[in-house]
Parts: structure tokens; sequence; C-alpha cells
């Protein structure tokens, strides 16, 4: 499974597009082990009359909680250039903590 997080653009051909983050989150633990590419946007927007803005960077805090949902692959696409380097940096941190682990 491929997964495509983002609030505007079109997912690639192959990929599951979810809108918001606990689409997103939900469809990593219904896939365990099977999610090859998460692709991540950072700005999503309000929804679900919330007041707090929900991003991809709330996806990646939820896997360096739960590291057992971690894909093949995370890719970034946000045009944010100051998110991309706080979620690249939070993907590095999951990623020395899931080697720790072996």
């Amino acid at each position: 499974m491929k997964i495509f997080l983002d609030d505007v653009r079109n997912a690639p051909e192959g990929f599951t597009r979810v809108y918001d983050p606990f689409s997103c989150i939900l469809l990593l633990e219904e896939n365990k082990g099977n999610v090859e590419i998460l692709s991540l946007d950072h700005d999503l927007g309000l929804f679900f009359g919330k007041e707090k803005e929900y991003t991809g960077y709330d996806v990646l805090l939820w896997l360096e909680r739960n590291p057992q949902y971690m894909p093949k692959s995370i890719c970034i696409h946000s045009a944010n250039p100051v998110a991309r380097k706080k979620m690249f940096q939070t993907i590095e941190s999951i990623e020395r903590r899931l080697e720790a682990l072996v």
C-alpha cells in the first residue's frame, strides 16, 4: 500500500489519498507492515470543525510514539520549507530509535 496525505494535490497513480492525519493513521494501523510509501504534506488546513490545524507532522509525531507502524519509506512533498526541515528531522529521530531497537 502507498498512502498520500494531502488536502489539495491529487495522489499519484497507485497511491491511496487521504485528506487528514486521522485517516492516515487509521490506514497505517490497518495495514501494519504493508505500507511501502507514506507521502506527507504538512499544511492541511482546518477540518472537522477543529480549532487546531492538524498537519502531516502530527502523523510523524504519532509514528514516533508508535514505531511499529513505520512504513518502509516516507516522502515529504510539502512546499513549506520550515515544516519540511522539521519533518525530516523527526523521520531521522524515528529511524535512530528503530535502529536502537535492533
